[in-house]
């Protein structure tokens, strides 16, 4: 299994290097002059805007940029922001821990509401609790997050007035009140992040297991006299997840690229903010940063998917042998 897992990390290498000189040419040719707005400045002479291109290097031929853009990201250099002249590793570092907080408490929410009401669902389908599942399931993938974010705005927050709309990162957790404060305002994002993604996972779930619990080791298992809750627990449950675990491992990712509209929706500091004001400043490298860093994530997701598939069912680990 660890030799497998090398090579697929090696393997990963080369895709990360095409993704990346894809990513950086694109940004490059892209149209406008990301010091279009200091040139409108006039006390910015053109001989200082010549000396800031030469200083970021925007006057070198794109293949040369590219180099010396991938070997300072080797070593933990992102560059400097266009705009605000700050580091961009600075940057992610102060709005990262934001967007980890929401997108990886709404992914783990997701996950198990999803196998929760999937493993219900499926072990008595076309019941009023399956009918009602799926349902709900179709309205949850069938809606764009930007309207469930303003729904829920509506109706929390201005016509209830239980939770507030605006995200506040300065809220520092010192007591209970604080504590509070940040549960609430934390709900409605977490909230719209997960909703799409359990609705998906719940179907695939249900699915899963209902196509399981007719396989002949469940029957066997049954006719032994195993307490159902084992035979659900150990052998259903166990087995159904092994097609899910890819969509699980890649909605890592979805769930930091759904952050991008909700961070929007209710004005959270984090990457997706950053990231699109990056792309209106024309901030290439905040938006190569960021773009860069989902690619790895997505990878990333893969190899965590390997490493599920051999936990969950021990054939992968034998065939890797």
């Amino acid at each position: 299994m660890t030799q497998y897992l090398i090579r697929r990390v090696l393997v990963s290498l080369p895709v990360l290097l095409l993704i990346s000189i894809l990513l950086y040419t694109i940004l490059a040719l892209a149209p406008g002059d990301p010091l279009s707005e200091l040139a409108s400045n006039p006390g910015f002479t053109e001989e200082m805007r010549q000396n800031v291109r030469k200083t970021f290097g925007l006057d070198d031929p794109i293949p040369v940029r590219y180099v010396k853009w991938l070997t300072a990201f080797i070593q933990g250099n992102l560059g400097y922001s266009f705009t605000s002249r700050s580091p961009v590793g600075d940057l992610l570092l102060d709005r990262l821990p934001t967007t980890l907080y929401l997108a990886g408490v709404a992914h783990l929410i997701s996950c198990f509401l999803a196998i929760l009401f999937g493993m219900l669902a499926a072990m008595k389908p076309y019941s009023l609790l399956d009918q009602i599942a799926t349902a709900l399931a179709f309205v949850g993938f069938s809606l764009p997050t930007f309207f469930v974010g303003f729904v829920f705005i509506l109706l929390f927050s201005i016509r209830l007035e239980w939770l507030p709309f605006i995200y506040n990162s300065t809220v520092q957790v010192t007591d209970l009140e604080s504590l509070g404060l940040q549960i609430r305002q934390s709900i409605m994002p977490i909230a719209v992040l997960a909703l799409v993604q359990t609705a998906t996972l719940m179907r695939y779930v249900r699915s899963a297991a209902i196509d399981t619990m007719y396989r002949d080791y469940v029957r066997t298992a049954h006719a032994k006299g195993l307490p159902k809750p084992q035979v659900i627990g150990r052998h259903v449950l166990r087995n159904s997840l092994i097609p899910v675990i890819t969509l699980i491992a890649l909605g890592v990712p979805s769930v930091f690229t759904g952050a991008i509209i909700t961070e929007q929706i209710f004005r959270v500091p984090g990457i997706g903010t950053l990231l699109i004001n990056g792309i209106q400043a024309r901030d290439t490298p905040v938006v190569m940063a960021i773009t860069f860093i989902y690619a790895i994530l997505i990878v990333a997701a893969n190899v965590l998917a390997d490493i599920f598939y051999g936990i969950a069912d021990p054939r992968v680990r034998l065939s890797n042998r």
